[in-house]
């Protein structure tokens, strides 16, 4: 096999076709966080921040167990089908979301979500490297991933939408939901599963057989430990850092949303554009060029996760912020590309949703630890401080990671 699987207008399609898909995913996900005070003064009965975190919690814990399945779904059966059928179910859900009237009603309403969305992400970058198969792997996965930094930065853009009386937070559901379930449609002329490699055979092992070999993969153990460090200060970004800031500095929502979502964002689409091509390039001199590069970014993330708890204004606190989104993306767009030298083919979507499941089943669990600490009056600067001192532990086991070179194809540049 060349390069990559296909022509070149072709492979970039996929990517193109992709990012629209992955914007949505996250832009729903997203507008919650920065809507939080317009939703719970219109739903009373959500009442404190540990009810709030354990909302985001279920949505995170749902999506946790299912992505695994996601995964080992779209190993087995086409990718593009499961893009499709995530796109249009949590779409359908996020559109009644804005019908929600209670706190149960929004807490299922998350769940469901949670279900949905559980599908898409592996089978997507699993798509996505099955096309790339040669060394663009970062770059492509760089821009996909850059598509979510976009939807993070619409999403706090919500804010304003929630506080402006013609429009409020339930319209915003509601329309971005319509637009998600109406794209579905050219997805399903434009978008086609990958051609099969010759030595690529269809997924036969079981599921417990598919879980066996990725946990007897010390690397790929390495890589989602490594990945779910990093997930704490990552989901504490989106779900906690516009009421940080609005708190901290006495911001209005729409400003604290827009602070929180736009800088860190910014700076974590020029994380993976610059992480990406250093690792395209740098793998052709050595096969860890990708991982070396992971463990820049996850060096940077640390000192921002310092300085932004302890800024003294808005505007350095917008500085660490951008240095936390720079560091961020530049691990962000590798993960998906050190799989596909860590795991064989067959199994790269299942390897990326048992990723999801360990790494944002725990996040869950520190959305509701923020949310008690948080109840009980300790500050963000502790909170923050203590996740960099658990991310000082991936610099190291990101560098034990070994790829295999049975499974690279880097050897020339398109």
């Amino acid at each position: 096999m060349g390069a990559s699987t296909g022509t070149a207008r072709t492979i970039w399609l996929a990517v193109i076709l992709l990012a629209p898909v992955a914007l949505l995913n996250y832009l729903d996900r997203q507008m919650l966080a920065s809507m939080k005070f317009s939703v719970m003064a219109d739903i009373r009965d959500v009442r404190t921040d540990a009810h709030w975190g354990m909302m985001l919690a279920q949505f995170k814990w749902v999506y946790a167990v299912l992505s695994p399945i996601g995964g080992y779904l779209a190993d087995r059966f086409s990718r593009k089908w499961i893009i499709c059928f995530s796109l249009v179910a949590w779409s359908s859900i996020t559109w009644l979301t804005g019908h929600a009237h209670s706190f149960q009603e929004l807490l299922w309403a998350r769940t469901s979500m949670g279900i949905s969305e559980a599908f898409y992400i592996p089978a997507g970058l699993a798509l996505i490297v099955d096309y790339h198969s040669g060394p663009t792997k970062s770059r492509a996965t760089g821009i996909h991933m850059a598509a979510i930094y976009v939807g993070v930065i619409f999403g706090g853009f919500a804010g304003y939408v929630a506080d402006a009386p013609d429009l409020g937070w339930r319209l915003a559901f509601n329309l971005t939901g319509a637009i998600g379930v109406i794209y579905v449609v050219p997805l399903l002329f434009l978008l086609r599963d990958a051609p099969r490699a010759s030595d690529r055979k269809p997924m036969r092992v079981s599921p417990v057989g598919a879980l066996g070999s990725l946990l007897r993969n010390p690397s790929f153990l390495c890589l989602a430990i490594c990945f779910t460090l990093i997930a704490w200060p990552g989901w504490m970004m989106k779900d906690w850092m516009p009421a940080m800031l609005k708190t901290r500095f006495e911001l209005s929502q729409g400003k604290a949303g827009i602070s929180a979502g736009l800088y860190v964002n910014l700076a974590c689409i020029a994380g993976v554009v610059l992480g990406g091509f250093l690792a395209d390039r740098w793998v052709l001199k050595t096969l860890k060029g990708r991982v070396f590069v992971s463990a820049i970014g996850t060096s940077i993330v640390i000192p921002a996760l310092f300085g932004l708890g302890f800024a003294p204004s808005l505007a350095v606190a917008i500085v660490f912020l951008a240095l936390f989104g720079l560091g961020f993306g530049m691990f962000d767009c590798n993960n998906m590309p050190i799989v596909s030298q860590l795991v064989a083919p067959e199994l790269r979507a299942t390897a990326y949703g048992l990723m999801n499941f360990i790494s944002i089943g725990l996040g869950g669990f520190a959305d509701v630890a923020v949310g008690r600490l948080r109840d009980a009056g300790v500050s963000f600067p502790m909170i923050l401080s203590l996740a960099a001192v658990v991310v000082m532990m991936n610099v190291v086991l990101i560098l034990l990671i070994r790829p295999r070179p049975s499974l690279t194809n880097e050897s020339s540049l398109p």
